[in-house]
């Protein structure tokens, strides 16, 4: 397990800096399947063999989404889902978008 993904999102309601440059290079080693984008949001597409596998793959992340109280956006249909994870509040990133990336990963890898 990673060392993010042994973490727990933290509520953000704005004031809190985004990440950017150096600092925002090492969170995204930790989660090195996911892309950053304009150094904005995380995004990562998964493939699946039916419909099926990538509803109950989408039904899990949207579970964990409840549980850390962090909501990623989410596109999925016949054998795929799309997550684009960024903190609303502060239109950027933030670590719990980080440790939300390892756990999604970890949520892929049981099944």
């Amino acid at each position: 397990m990673s060392e993010l993904a042994s973490r727990a999102c933290v509520p953000c309601h704005g004031g809190v800096p985004r990440l950017r440059g150096v600092e925002l290079e090492a969170f995204a080693r930790e989660v090195p399947a996911w892309s950053v984008e304009d150094e904005h949001h995380l995004r990562r597409a998964y493939k699946f063999n039916n419909f099926d596998a990538a509803l109950a793959f989408v039904n899990r992340v949207g579970a964990l989404a409840e549980t850390e109280g962090h909501h990623p956006d989410l596109t999925f249909g016949w054998g795929y889902a799309e997550i684009k994870i960024y903190t609303h509040a502060i239109d950027g990133l933030s670590e719990s978008d980080f440790i939300l990336a390892a756990k999604i990963d970890m949520l892929n890898e049981r099944q």
